[in-house]
């Protein structure tokens, strides 16, 4: 049910809600591996406005696609809120053409040269069309922060569900006129959604789904890193700086959350840029584990990507966001006061996010 539509209340006339899709796909032709993302998006659904586009307070949906690397771009596409529907119970979208089930995604957006000159439409030029089927192997719930209760009384200020924290996908993609093939063991997918009435800052994600042991020079399976937070705000009171990181390894989950508390979880974290890479070093412990991850990615293949939030604020104009993230994971268990080396992982192409207002 967390992967379902969440806004009603007021959220509906100060919320957001999305369900985003990332995966790896294969040019047709020269076989190179390019990463993509689809996001379907709802903002202010409640509020009614002749204009889709902008004003002090936003009310449209948006279909929002791109790729990272070269010829990297985010388009998107908005559609008056009449057009979008959701069921509140699993993830079945539908905004205008578009869909996105747990099963299936279909879809395509388009932006001219002209109109994507125009600041309002927060968006590069170009086309994407997709047709696609989706198996979630591994998924994250974050816990009771975001059970019934919580959502109910809107204690969190921005929300996180992770229904595909590890997801197969496959079928085509159709980038500005060239074929991707999507390959099930190749896509390295993930799907998750935020919503809310506004954004984390500093505002931090990272996952990981292609591995190899630097131990044995094996892929291992079932085995994905997903890590995302920033400052926590509970009833209008920002926390201290807060990360929720899960890694599954043999398909054995091991989480270090916060709000877990009997746990004993830490999570310490360093998010840093220089002129080429931004990079991710965080290490989580709890009673039973340790797993420490050094993860960079370099900013000639990312971009900006670009959200208002529901009052109309573009707070973050600086939000990095890429699909080549690369590093290691390294994975300890505790045994009698001592830390038990497990496995050393090599991972590549993961997604990312980092940016601080």
């Amino acid at each position: 049910m967390r992967n379902g539509y969440m806004l009603k209340g007021k959220l509906l006339k100060n919320g957001y809600d999305w369900w985003w899709h990332s995966f790896t796909a294969i040019n047709e032709k020269t076989g190179e591996e390019k990463p993509f993302f689809i996001e379907y998006f709802i903002i202010n659904p409640g509020l009614s406005h002749e204009k889709i586009i902008g004003g002090k307070k936003p009310s449209y949906a948006m279909i929002k696609a791109g790729t990272w690397g070269k010829s990297k771009c985010q388009i998107n596409n908005f559609y008056d809120p009449k057009d979008f529907s959701a069921d509140k119970d699993i993830m079945k979208v539908k905004i205008g053409n578009n869909y996105a089930t747990e099963t299936e995604l279909k879809g395509s957006v388009s932006m001219s040269d002209e109109k994507a000159k125009k600041k309002e439409y927060m968006s590069d030029s170009g086309y994407i069309e997709w047709d696609l089927k989706a198996e979630k192997v591994l998924s994250y719930n974050v816990g009771y922060g975001a059970s019934a209760f919580f959502r109910t009384i809107n204690a969190f200020k921005m929300y996180w569900h992770v229904g595909g924290m590890k997801t197969l996908y496959s079928g085509k993609i159709i980038f500005n006129g060239e074929i991707y093939n999507v390959i099930p063991e190749r896509s390295y997918g993930y799907q998750d959604k935020n919503w809310g009435e506004d954004y984390t800052n500093p505002w931090v994600w990272l996952n990981c789904n292609n591995f190899i042991s630097v131990i044995n020079n094996k892929k291992p399976q079932k085995t994905s890193l997903d890590i995302g937070g920033g400052k926590p705000v509970v009833f209008g009171i920002p926390l201290e700086r807060k990360l929720l990181m899960a890694f599954y390894y043999d398909g054995e989950l091991y989480e270090y959350n916060f709000s877990k508390f009997w746990k004993k979880s830490k999570v310490n974290f360093k998010c840093t840029e220089d002129t080429e890479n931004i990079y991710f070093k965080i290490k989580g412990e709890n009673k039973k584990s340790i797993t420490e991850v050094n993860f960079k990615c370099s900013k000639s293949t990312m971009i900006f990507i670009n959200y208002e939030n529901p009052k109309g604020e573009k707070n973050h104009k600086r939000l990095w966001n890429g699909g080549y993230a690369s590093g290691t994971v390294k994975f300890y268990k505790k045994y009698k006061g001592n830390r038990i080396l497990i496995d050393e992982l090599m991972g590549y192409m993961g997604g990312c996010e980092y940016g601080e207002y």
